[in-house]
């Protein structure tokens, strides 16, 4: 039985920012998915994986982002990259988070940097307020940034559901990236690859027989 609902947060409560990334590599003539190709190289240790668990500053993130993309062939600088990172907020799916939190345990679960204005990481106060009330529906918020740990990295999950008092059988978790949801569908949790707004609201409904279009 589904007892807690773990929410990734960009890509699945807003838009993705690989959605930005796009956009801002045709701008910038940069091959397609050039800045998720620098992000997954050395996953574990790169300049992002480090930022993500606070490891580095802002200002040290901007420098190692330039080395390693000029690496690949084309130099970005990492504030390039922070800025492109707040998504629009998703409304559907954001209702469907709200009538979900009254019955159930709703934990969001997601890696940030500390960078921008709070757990979303906004650009704008107006932003920033906007994300402060969709993140007042969470029982509580983890963030990769505060706690040095991100995803896929299974401790991660683990530490989630000891938050959250349930057993990983007990969750149902979503996230738009396929790499954060095999660790956690090997612990038992039951899994949403979210990959669109419509899609994951009919995944949400079949899951917990219930409709959220």
């Amino acid at each position: 039985m589904i007892t807690a609902v773990l929410w990734d947060f960009g890509g699945v409560l807003t838009t993705s920012p690989f959605e930005a990334f796009n956009r801002f590599e045709k701008e910038h003539g940069l091959p397609e998915n050039f800045l998720r190709t620098v992000n997954s190289t050395n996953p574990d240790t790169n300049a992002w994986a480090k930022f993500e668990r606070s490891e580095i500053s802002a200002e040290e993130f901007d420098g190692l982002f330039q080395s390693e993309s000029s690496s690949l062939g084309h130099s970005v600088a990492g504030k390039e990259v922070i800025a492109l990172l707040s998504g629009d907020i998703r409304p559907k799916m954001v209702a469907a988070l709200k009538e979900i939190s009254k019955d159930r345990k709703c934990y969001c679960l997601t890696n940030n940097v500390p960078a921008g204005q709070g757990p979303g990481m906004s650009r704008s106060e107006e932003a920033r307020a906007a994300v402060a009330e969709v993140m007042s529906l969470f029982d509580e918020v983890i963030e990769s940034s505060k706690i040095g740990m991100r995803k896929p990295d299974p401790k991660i999950y683990e530490y989630a559901c000891n938050r959250m008092g349930v057993s990983a059988d007990e969750v149902l978790y979503l996230d738009d990236l396929g790499i954060n949801l095999k660790p956690a569908a090997l612990m038992g949790m039951k899994t949403i690859k979210v990959i669109s707004e419509q899609q994951a609201l009919t995944d949400l409904g079949r899951a917990l027989g219930q409709t959220y279009l």
